[in-house]
């Protein structure tokens, strides 16, 4: 997962494959917006984050079945170094 958070846009692109290029865009909520290729979710743009994550991301989560929490590391990664590209691996979580 490739993250980056444009300070100038204030905004998060969290790219969720590797794809090029996108078909469609879904208005999930009023600041998040998913790309879609094949009817999957291939890239995360989430606007004005100053103004919280938790609410837009949840929103993207619970529409596409998305790890809410790998979201989140996403976006909080993506803030922490703006405006370069953060490389993030998240591990599929093991049963206890």
């Amino acid at each position: 997962m490739r993250v980056d958070y444009d300070s100038t846009a204030n905004a998060i692109s969290i790219a969720i494959s590797d794809t090029s290029h996108a078909e469609k865009a879904d208005e999930v909520h009023s600041r998040a917006i998913v790309a879609l290729a094949g009817g999957k979710p291939v890239e995360v743009q989430l606007l004005y984050p100053d103004l919280g994550i938790s609410e837009p991301l949840a929103a993207v989560a619970d529409r596409y079945e998305l790890d809410p929490e790998e979201l989140h590391a996403a976006a909080r990664s993506a803030l922490a170094a703006p405006d370069r590209v953060v490389v993030l691996e998240v591990a599929v979580r093991t049963p206890a």
